[in-house]
Formats: C-alpha cells, sequence, structure tokens
C-alpha cells in the first residue's frame, strides 16, 4: 500500500490508516480476540498507520491496540494518538459509558485539559497503556470549546515534544474545518485530521482547509468518508454524522449510488478514493471493528475507477466542479 510522507517531518502514513475507535468498543462491545484479528488483517493488507486515543472506550483502544502491535517491528509502522481529554479513576459505583459512544464500565472519568501539563502527562500515560516507549504523532483532539488553551498552551507544548524528539509530527483533530484551517495558518503543524468534511457528501473542507493546506506544505487525513454510514450503505434510517440522515441527504447519496452502479464501481470504492484526488489529502482515515471491514476497505480503496464516473458525477451536480478529481493514483500519481 501506497505510504506518504506528512508536511515536512519523516513520519509517514500508509494510504490507509486504521482507526481504533470500533477497537474501543464503540457503541458495541468486540473481544479482545476480534480486536487482535481486526488490527492483524490491517497488517495482512499493506496497512501501516494506526489511530487511537484515550477518549475511545476509556483507554482500552489504546490498550488493545498496544497490545495487537507490540510484537511488530517499531519501525514499520505508525501510531498516532490524541490529548485532550486525561482519565481519571471514578470512586463509587459506576455504570456504563454509552452516553459518550463506548461500550465499556465508567471506571474513569474524562477531564478536559488542554494544559501544557496535561498535554504531556496525556502523552506519558498514553505510552503506558499502550506498551510503547513512543508515539509518531499526537493531535489536539476536538479542542472545539478550548480554542485559546489549545493555541496558547497545548499547541507549543507539542511543538517542544517534537523539538525533543519524543513526538515525530503535530497536528490536530476535528470535525469542524474553522480551527482547523487556523492551525494550518497560524501554526507550525505537520498534519490536520478532518473528519467528515471531504466526502461525496460534505465537501466543505475545500472551501479554505484544503487550499491552505496545500499552500503551506501540511497534509491533511481524512477520516469518515462514510459519513457514519450513509456512504456505506444509503437507505432510510442510515446515520450521517452518527443522527438519522435527512431525506435530502438520503436521496443525493442514492443518486450518487446510482453514477456509480452505472459504472459498475461500488459506492464505498468512490467514497474511499474521491478525498485522495486532493494534492492536501495524505490518507485515510477509517475506523473498522471487524476483518471483514478491514478487508472490504483494501479492496474498494484499489478498486478501479473509470475518469468518466468522476465526469458523470461532476456533470449532474453531485460533486463541485472545483474538487480535484482523482486519476488512476495508485500508479500514474494525481491531478
Amino acid at each position: 500500500m501506497r505510504s506518504t510522507t506528512l508536511g515536512r517531518t519523516g513520519t509517514a502514513v500508509s494510504e490507509l490508516s486504521l482507526g481504533a475507535a470500533p477497537l474501543g468498543n464503540l457503541f458495541h462491545t468486540i473481544s479482545d480476540e476480534d480486536a487482535a484479528a481486526t488490527v492483524e488483517t490491517a497488517w495482512a493488507c499493506g496497512i501501516r498507520s494506526f489511530d487511537t486515543a484515550p477518549h475511545y472506550g476509556l483507554g482500552l483502544s489504546e490498550r488493545r491496540l498496544g497490545a495487537a502491535l507490540r510484537t511488530r517491528p517499531r519501525e514499520q509502522f505508525t501510531l498516532s494518538t490524541k490529548v485532550g481529554r486525561l482519565l481519571r479513576p471514578r470512586t463509587g459505583p459506576h455504570g456504563d459509558d454509552l452516553a459518550n459512544g463506548f461500550a465499556v464500565p465508567a471506571t474513569h472519568e474524562r477531564v478536559w485539559d488542554f494544559s501544557a501539563r496535561g498535554v504531556r502527562t496525556s502523552v506519558e500515560e498514553s505510552l503506558t497503556r499502550l506498551g510503547l516507549d513512543r508515539v509518531d504523532i499526537v493531535y489536539l483532539h476536538d479542542p472545539d470549546d478550548y480554542e485559546r488553551d489549545a493555541f496558547v498552551h497545548a499547541y507549543p507544548e507539542l511543538e517542544r515534544m517534537r523539538a525533543e524528539g519524543l513526538v515525530g509530527a503535530i497536528g490536530a483533530g476535528m470535525n469542524r474545518t474553522a480551527m482547523l484551517t487556523r492551525f494550518v495558518r497560524d501554526t507550525d503543524v505537520d498534519v490536520v485530521l478532518l473528519a467528515g468534511r471531504y466526502s461525496l457528501l460534505d465537501q466543505s473542507g475545500l472551501a479554505s482547509l484544503l487550499p491552505e493546506a496545500a499552500r503551506r506544505g501540511v497534509s491533511v487525513l481524512v477520516g469518515g468518508v462514510f459519513n457514519s454510514g450513509l456512504l456505506a450503505v444509503p437507505r432510510p434510517g442510515a446515520t450521517f454524522d452518527y443522527a438519522p440522515a435527512s431525506t435530502q441527504l438520503l436521496d443525493r447519496a442514492l443518486a450518487l449510488k446510482a453514477v456509480c452502479e452505472a459504472f459498475e464501481v461500488p459506492l464505498r470504492a468512490a467514497a474511499l478514493q474521491f478525498p485522495l484526488g486532493h494534492p492536501a489529502v495524505a490518507g485515510l482515515l477509517l475506523g473498522a471493528r471487524s476483518t471483514v471491514e478491514v478487508v472490504d476497505a483494501a479492496a474498494m480503496i484499489r478498486h478501479p475507477i473509470p475518469p468518466d464516473m468522476w465526469l458523470a458525477l461532476r456533470s449532474q451536480g453531485l460533486l463541485p466542479q472545483d474538487a480535484p478529481l482523482p486519476a488512476h493514483h495508485h500508479d500514474e500519481g494525481r491531478v
């Protein structure tokens, strides 16, 4: 699988990164064995980049991912985690964490902390859970409501940790574009992780973030290419951004699917490959909870798509005129 170096760093990501939120029991419980098999399959498919966070399952995702990667040669994979939420033990009886989306016991609470000390503490605690001696990429995680702290305290600490060689690349991950654009414009981040805002259904990242990143040599990883399900299987009741999709969005997804099917291309393949057409996009981050999902994604990202299909989507108003269209990016580079 192709890999790209992030920004001006020596840190590389494979075209497809495994997002490990599902390994933290996102919405549903999975077994330790299934979690390990998912990582094993990702490795067998050529995936060499893995993303986690303390938030995912109150540390369960980090523990499972670390256990699965610990036997691999450390120089052969890229690992990212995130800062901004510290995990602190709860006292007394506790229920589950499903209010936050994870089917785990609520043994800990998340404490928002974008202070310099909080950032460093978070990375140290993540390394303990992972059982590894370093992470390659650290993102500020969802700093939406902590903009001042993120820029004044947390980001400078990440810069210091990068200078010390503790991390290879630094950035921020969010599902909104405005603050990420500010990070690209006003700081020296290497990479930003944009969730759900550059997909076949939502190109809002195209307005300012992606052009700014391309101009400044900052890499973008795109997550949420299926917009939480609607682009994987468009049907009534499917979700968009984790809520039931509107009739208008469902109709649009079905129209996209119809054009793809006319060219004998699965909608999932188009959804995965579309963001890679933009020169700022270094790769995709895809959460998977099973070996089946990993194998499917690896196949879909390689599925041949005729250039005429992209032109048909554009001519029918289903893609904006200014969205760069993917070439056969596996062998001819990008247009």
